[in-house]
């Protein structure tokens, strides 16, 4: 079977991404391009546009739940380099950083190759699918990064072990301990605009578990990813109604609230018309 042609999103989204690696990599102290070669690796990889596409179908067609293909795991990684930008501007160590384990280089390396891979075990189905991500992705992961530092087995060691965290604690079902795993959860959370549920509301089912999370999201116009105030970051949640609150306060905040990066965090929320709300 022919591998599916990538959306008008993805590759928005891909250029997108991109461009925030070049940038992050000119105006950041990173070390060399290895975070350009990895997203070229990511992008270019059959095997991971495979995953990527096959667990939508079984997200979207079988499960009646919403996007958790290509489309997603793009923007987790935008969400997630946005913020990890955010914090080295600020002046916030990463777990690598601060452990001394690694350069901030490493930890943007990391967190790319959890956002490509996190849902990879949707591919299987709902259930504990963040497991079955891990045992997917390890061997893929092993293999790019021996393709792209040949050279350095401590380094390849380490950045497999930081992107396996964020795969293994983006549901904030396994506890996770780095800046690094954190933001993943968190920009997971941030994925539940309107876009991401279009598909799901598309397709005429009878009412499932996942129905909530359809209409919910179909009410979120945006999520915005800034430099806060008090905090580093702040995200801000836009939405039409009042039903989007349930994204908010069921799927994101008991995200934020699992991360190691929440005390980095503002979170706001605003209905149309109403008083904006804020939550951290």
């Amino acid at each position: 079977m022919l591998m599916q042609n990538k959306s008008q999103k993805e590759i928005i989204l891909e250029e997108k991404i991109q461009k925030l690696v070049a940038d992050i990599v000119e105006h950041s102290d990173i070390d060399d391009n290895l975070p350009v070669r990895m997203m070229k690796q990511l992008l270019e990889n059959e095997e991971i546009k495979a995953i990527q596409d096959y667990a939508n179908t079984v997200s979207i067609t079988r499960l009646g739940l919403n996007d958790h293909g290509p489309v997603h795991m793009r923007t987790v990684c935008y969400n997630a380099l946005k913020m990890l930008r955010i914090l080295h501007d600020a002046g916030v160590e990463t777990s690598l950083q601060w452990e001394h384990s690694g350069s901030f280089t490493d930890s943007v390396v990391a967190v790319m190759i959890a956002a490509f891979l996190h849902d990879a075990g949707m591919t299987i189905g709902r259930k504990d699918h963040e497991l079955y991500s891990g045992i997917i992705s390890c061997q893929i992961i092993t293999d790019i990064l021996q393709k792209i530092i040949p050279e350095d087995t401590m380094r390849r060691t380490i950045i497999r072990s930081m992107a396996m965290e964020g795969i293994l604690g983006h549901m904030a079902t396994h506890p996770i301990h780095s800046i690094e795993a954190g933001l993943i959860l968190i920009a997971d959370g941030c994925d539940m605009t309107k876009g991401r549920a279009r598909i799901a509301l598309e397709i005429p089912t009878k009412p499932t578990e996942g129905d909530i999370h359809k209409y919910s999201a179909n009410s979120i116009e945006k999520v915005h990813i800034t430099q806060g105030t008090e905090h580093p970051i702040k995200i801000e949640v836009l939405m039409k109604s009042e039903v989007g609150l349930f994204q908010v306060e069921g799927v994101l905040m008991p995200k934020i609230q699992s991360s190691p990066s929440k005390h980095l965090v503002e979170l706001y929320a605003c209905v149309e018309g109403q008083e904006t709300k804020r939550y951290l």
